[in-house]
């Protein structure tokens, strides 16, 4: 069974940081994009940042850049989201998502673009 689960979220002061952790099982995906959306409560849900499949560098939305870094480990089949700085604002349940479809050498930023979703890890950050 091809499963992504998510782990690193936690309740975390603002100016803190977590790391995530998005790990997949059943098969390999270093040759696929790789992303973390975000959805807070009453709130549809948001694209944070993706990686393409040819690099480890990432496309980052407006609110996590100079905050937020992704990277990718393909040996362990791994992705990571390292958030610095964390604003309440940054509160809500963070996704991974794989885009199993083919994917070209471009970044990858809308909900529909990815059909391998984790089930989420909530992330609190308090004033």
């Amino acid at each position: 069974q091809v499963q992504l689960v998510e782990s690193g979220g936690g309740l975390v002061q603002a100016g803190g940081s977590l790391r995530l952790s998005c790990a997949a099982s059943g098969r390999t995906f270093s040759s696929n994009s790789m992303g973390w959306f975000r959805q807070a409560p009453g709130k549809e849900r948001e694209f944070v940042v993706t990686t393409k499949w040819s690099s480890g560098s990432g496309f980052y939305a407006d609110s996590a850049k100079g905050r937020f870094t992704i990277s990718r480990d393909n040996a362990k089949n791994t992705v990571y989201l390292q958030m610095n700085s964390l604003k309440p604002e940054d509160t809500a349940v963070y996704y991974c998502a794989v885009r199993t479809r083919i994917s070209g050498n471009v970044y990858y930023t809308g909900n529909s673009d990815y059909d391998l979703w984790g089930q989420g890890t909530q992330v609190t950050v308090s004033s």
